[in-house]
Formats: C-alpha cells, sequence, structure tokens
C-alpha cells in the first residue's frame, strides 16, 4: 500500500523537478500552473465533492476542536519561541509560526488522501482548509501587517476577511455547504464539467510541487530551521492525534485522516509569505527541508495504518 500510493506521488513531483530544471517548463509555466490548481482545479474537486453529501456526513465538532486548536496550540507556541527567544520582529515571528502550525493541504494532502480513502478526502481536506484559512492565514496577515503598522487595527481585519472571502477554495467550500444544508444538487452538466476539473487537481498538484522546488536550496540550515521543521512535521501530528484521541465523536478514519494532514510538509504559501516579508531563506530552507522529511513521516504513517 505503501508503494502504490507514495511511489506514484514521488516519481510526479520528481517529474515537475526534472522538467523545470531541463528547461522543458518554465518557473512563470509553473506559477500558471499553481493557479490553475488553487483557483480552479481544487475548488471544482471540492464543489463536485461536498454538493454530493448530506449534513450527517459534513458536520463533524470534535474535528474542529482537535484540528483547530492544535493547530492554534502550535502557532502560539511557536510565535512566542520567535519573538521571545530568537528576538524576530512581530511580522517575522507571525510567518515563522505559520510554517509550524499549517500543512500542504491543497496540494500535497488532496493527492495522498484521495488516493487513500476517495471522494470521501473531500470532507476532511475541506474542513481542514477552513481551519487554516479563517484561522491561520487570517492570524498570519492581520499580525503581520500589524506589525508593519499599516493601517488601524479594524482595517487590518476588513481587509483580512475581504480577502479571504475573495479566495476561490473558500467560496467553493460555502458553496458546497449551501448545497448541503439547503439539499440542492447541482445540475448533471455542472457536475460533470466539475468532477472532469477535479480529476485534475491531484496530479496537477504534484506537478507543480515538484517545479516549485527548482531552485530551493538548504543553504540556511541552522537551529531555527530544524526547530520549526520539528514543529511542523513532529509536534503539530503529535498534538492533532492526542486531541483527536481524547475528544468523543471521532473515528478511526477522522483519526488518521487528521494527523496525516497535519504531518504534510509546510504549504508553498509560507514560502511565498516569507519572501514577501522579507525572510527569503529564512523561510525556504525550511520549507524544503519539511518536503523532504516529511514525505518520509507521511510514508511511515500510511505504513502503519493502511498497509
Amino acid at each position: 500500500m505503501v508503494l502504490s500510493t507514495i511511489l506514484p506521488i514521488i516519481l510526479l513531483v520528481m517529474l515537475g523537478f526534472a522538467c523545470v530544471k531541463g528547461g522543458l517548463i518554465l518557473p512563470e509555466q509553473i506559477k500558471a500552473l499553481s493557479a490553475f490548481v488553487i483557483k480552479i482545479a481544487l475548488p471544482a474537486f471540492l464543489l463536485y465533492a461536498l454538493s454530493s453529501r448530506n449534513l450527517h456526513e459534513i458536520w463533524h465538532p470534535s474535528y474542529f476542536i482537535a484540528y483547530g486548536g492544535g493547530s492554534l496550540l502550535l502557532f502560539v507556541a511557536a510565535f512566542v519561541l520567535y519573538r521571545q527567544y530568537f528576538q524576530h520582529r512581530l511580522t517575522a515571528s507571525a510567518v515563522m509560526a505559520m510554517g509550524a502550525s499549517m500543512s500542504n493541504t491543497g496540494f500535497i494532502g488532496t493527492a495522498i488522501l484521495t488516493m487513500l480513502i476517495g471522494q470521501h478526502a473531500a470532507i476532511y481536506i475541506s474542513l481542514t482548509l477552513i481551519i487554516e484559512n479563517l484561522l491561520i492565514v487570517a492570524l498570519v496577515l492581520m499580525i503581520a501587517e500589524a506589525g508593519l503598522q499599516q493601517g488601524s487595527l479594524k482595517q487590518v481585519v476588513v481587509s483580512t476577511l475581504k480577502n479571504l472571502l475573495k479566495n476561490p477554495v473558500i467560496l467553493s467550500i460555502i458553496l458546497g455547504m449551501g448545497c448541503v444544508l439547503l439539499g440542492l444538487k447541482l445540475p448533471n452538466v455542472m457536475d460533470q464539467i466539475l468532477a472532469m476539473l477535479g480529476k485534475t487537481a491531484s496530479p496537477l498538484a504534484l506537478f507543480v510541487i515538484g517545479g516549485s522546488l527548482v531552485g530551493i536550496g538548504l543553504k540556511a540550515v541552522d537551529m531555527q530551521s530544524l526547530i520549526l521543521v520539528s514543529f511542523k512535521i513532529v509536534l503539530m501530528p503529535l498534538t492533532i492525534f492526542g486531541l483527536f484521541s481524547v475528544l468523543p465523536n471521532v473515528s478511526q478514519e477522522m483519526l488518521y485522516a487528521g494527523t496525516l494532514l497535519a504531518a504534510l510538509p509546510m504549504p508553498i504559501a509560507f514560502g511565498i509569505f516569507g519572501q514577501t516579508y522579507g525572510l527569503n531563506e529564512k523561510a525556504l530552507t525550511p520549507l524544503m527541508l519539511s518536503t523532504v522529511l516529511g514525505f518520509g513521516v507521511i510514508s511511515g504513517l500510511i505504513a502503519l495504518w493502511w498497509a
């Protein structure tokens, strides 16, 4: 099971890397593919999968408590560490805390979990993306902008919420949840279109991951990088596994899926935020390291739970 799941994933990542490294695909084209995945393919996959569910399948308070609570704990712990011990600025501390508490759910998570549990993966991916975008990303944006002193707190909060509501992933989840709550079914033609688009999300996401790794080196491996990677691929899955284990109404599938998503590498967005706020190699190095080591942790979990 491990080989049949992980090998195609690794080969697709390597193909993306080789195509960009060899000049067959340009970095600009990888950015365009990335935009297609995150703005078209992934939202289509989520809307298609969610619109066919009922409320009982979607509503999991324990998931929000465990995954959201665990993510928030890791965010606060990392923020305090980098702010107080490593003496980073407010903005830099927020970005580093993002790396410790947010997974590559949209790209790697979608691909791996879909291969393991099929369309049911969309439920856990949607819930996780809601938590990541409305909790972690919102916190990072508000703290980062506050650190740069750009506008009042009210302006920062309003601007952040507006940006989040323009996110196609969030909009697709809202529409999908609306269909569930109102008992609506999408027309067959739309269902077919969304299904075709959604099937491209996983392979393209992995190809994009590989292409995006070109040029990212391990030039700044230091104690801060190692601590951040440890937070992400060791402490985060352990924390969230522990919370799932003590909460009621947690199925084995939910426990395994939530822990696997928590063990994923840092998101590409972490590297983008790092470059935007002037962290560069301080963000790119742990991103690369977590991607390499994260696949090892994920392989171990798959071998343990799905072999």
